[in-house]
């Protein structure tokens, strides 16, 4: 005997219940917006891949999105850790893209790098960064890995005088090879040692074939083998954030960061005092949500803001 239909009544009661329930969720989330995301008096971070794109390819709904912060005037600036390219061409890939942005709507760590250097009267670089990131240190005297390669061939590890003032590192990817990570290792290793500069700390990205490595694992090995603690000039670092809302003019309690990674995004985030948006694009997995680190709120993608916003979600 087949299983009994529940009466009318049940089936429409039930359906009621959940249709409550979830209205009361969307009521819920567009309350917490409502309260903390004023347009006149808060700010937003945006993270750019895995969050308004992903490779080459635009997130559903994102170019929309921003339209409509745009038009509700919240002040935002774009933060990224990505050193494969100058701000210029981000500029240029997000048009193509529809989403009109100034190279000032944009804060990327090899320009808070190339200042932080400068400040602090560093002069000679060695550069495991992509060539077009290595224009944003043009005021510098730099080195390839390839070049700083050379230079060693003469030298004893540890003895000879340091070629370089600091070893600034980004995303090279499959540019990495032994040769060229242990020229840089041979570098922080010689005195006096030179600085170990990280544009940013991300573990990992999500590339159009799937995940790729990004500039936090071979920094981690740097550091590691060499004793340098790195600086890092990117997300996480909580001077990142605040260099961020230093050029938005909103402090920290009242500002928000919307990102796809849990620790870079989510957790830099809240350590430098804003609170954080979680995506479930780009580099988002389910088990993000397992590791204690809370963020304050998760929506499906940016595309989800305004419709959460409004009540139409």
């Amino acid at each position: 005997m087949g299983r009994r239909r529940p009466p009318d009544i049940l089936r429409k009661s039930h359906a009621h219940t959940e249709g409550k329930a979830r209205a009361k969720a969307r009521q819920q989330l567009r309350q917490s917006l409502d309260a903390t995301l004023m347009p006149d008096e808060r700010a937003l971070l945006i993270d750019l891949d895995g969050v308004v794109y992903r490779g080459d390819e635009v997130i559903a709904g994102a170019a929309e999105a921003l339209a409509w912060l745009a038009a509700e005037r919240v002040p935002r600036l774009f933060v990224t850790n990505t050193t494969s390219r100058p701000r210029e061409a981000l500029v240029e890939k997000l048009a193509g893209f529809g989403i009109a942005v100034d190279v000032d709507d944009i804060q990327a760590p090899a320009d808070a790098a190339a200042a932080w250097l400068a400040a602090r009267g560093v002069a000679r670089l060695l550069l495991a960064v992509p060539a077009p990131t290595a224009r944003a240190f043009a005021g510098f005297d730099t080195l390839t890995p390839d070049q700083a390669i050379d230079r060693q061939r003469d030298q004893v590890s540890g003895t000879a005088p340091a070629i370089v003032d600091a070893v600034v590192v980004g995303d090279i990817g499959a540019s990495w090879n032994f040769e060229r990570l242990n020229a840089a290792f041979r570098c922080l290793m010689q005195a006096p040692q030179p600085k170990l500069i990280a544009l940013g700390m991300t573990r990992y990205w999500h590339a159009p074939d799937g995940l790729r490595l990004d500039t936090a694992p071979f920094v981690s090995a740097l550091a590691h083998a060499s004793g340098a603690e790195p600086v890092v000039l990117g997300k996480p670092s909580p001077e990142f954030f605040a260099a961020a809302l230093e050029r938005l003019e909103v402090p920290a309690a009242r500002s928000w960061m919307i990102g796809d990674d849990i620790r870079t995004d989510v957790a830099g985030a809240q350590a430098a005092g804003l609170k954080a948006i979680l995506v479930r694009t780009g580099k988002f997995r389910p088990a993000d949500l397992t590791l204690g680190i809370e963020p304050e709120l998760t929506i499906d993608s940016l595309a989800d803001l305004p419709r959460a916003w409004a009540g139409h979600a």
